[in-house]
């Protein structure tokens, strides 16, 4: 198969499937995108903006992670996307392990590499604590553990827009914060724009489900840093310079916490690193995985 055909062949539609796992009592029907099919496997966990999923998040990373060998997993936490709804008022890292984890076990996969966007990178972080024995490497951007800033005030300027996004869905509200979600919005069309908008919109259900879950339990994400010298497994820590949703001095944190991390930090780059540097951060990531 030459390359043209390969990257044809790799579509959100063509990946797209349904597993269904239960977490203690709760049945959830998740989904996810499954590319590739290497003998290594990479999940990738989203971020918690309103309309986010796995394709959304890393659809500029998915091609070359396969064209270096490897399966790649985008999977749809519940309460995003095409997943079931949940309004949840524990810990929302430790609901996205468990069900990761009952996702790996029913498609039989033993152990991975996770990649994780903010929450995604919180939820991977959960997952690695719960299941050390089933993580390879970790690739973490703007994300990993709850807590404060030492340095900005929180909420973040960037979380008081996803907030406000989540209450009021407007094309104004999403502009003002995507304004702040990436270093140069210039590079935001109209469409991306819309089309960001419209997936909201379609599922109303998990926008009422995050505000009612924050109003429950307004700290969704739990500060690991206590526990962060548990995890053993290589870490890349990524980073925008410029990230006004999670400041950088948490990032430092994970380094200084973790057994075996490293961190690289992007210039002129927001919380969006896998998709605003996406040539740089593939060839690291990749980089990475393999050494």
């Amino acid at each position: 198969m030459n390359a043209n055909a390969t990257v044809q062949a790799i579509t959100e539609a063509s990946t797209s499937r349904f597993v269904t796992v239960k977490d203690g009592d709760t049945e959830f029907r998740i989904h996810y995108n499954d590319a590739g099919s290497g003998a290594e496997t990479v999940v990738m966990l989203h971020g918690s903006g309103p309309g986010a999923s796995g394709w959304a998040n890393f659809n500029r990373n998915v091609e070359p992670l396969v064209a270096g060998g490897y399966r790649v997993l985008l999977v749809d936490c519940p309460g995003w996307s095409k997943s079931d709804p949940v309004v949840n008022t524990g810990s929302r890292s430790e609901l996205n392990s468990r069900v990761l984890k009952a996702v790996l076990d029913a498609l039989d996969i033993e152990r991975v590499h996770v990649i994780g966007n903010s929450m995604g990178g919180h939820s991977a972080v959960a997952f690695a604590l719960a299941n050390p024995q089933r993580v390879g490497k970790l690739v973490l951007m703007g994300g990993g553990t709850g807590g404060p800033s030492q340095f900005v005030p929180m909420p973040t300027e960037g979380i008081k827009l996803l907030n406000g996004l989540y209450r009021e869905p407007t094309i104004e509200n999403l502009k003002r914060m995507m304004n702040v979600f990436v270093y140069d919005a210039s590079s935001l069309t109209d469409d991306l724009m819309q089309a960001r908008l419209d997936n909201m919109l379609t599922r109303r259900d998990h926008l009422e489900n995050f505000v009612t879950s924050l109003e429950a339990n307004p700290k969704q994400f739990t500060d690991y840093g206590p526990r962060l010298a548990e995890v053993a497994a290589p870490t890349l820590v990524i980073w925008g310079r410029d990230d006004r949703f999670v400041p950088m001095d948490i990032g430092l944190r994970l380094i200084a916490g973790m057994q075996n991390a490293q961190m690289h930090i992007f210039n002129r780059c927001g919380h969006w690193a896998q998709w605003e540097h996406a040539d740089a951060f593939n060839r690291m990531v990749i980089d990475f995985l393999e050494h």
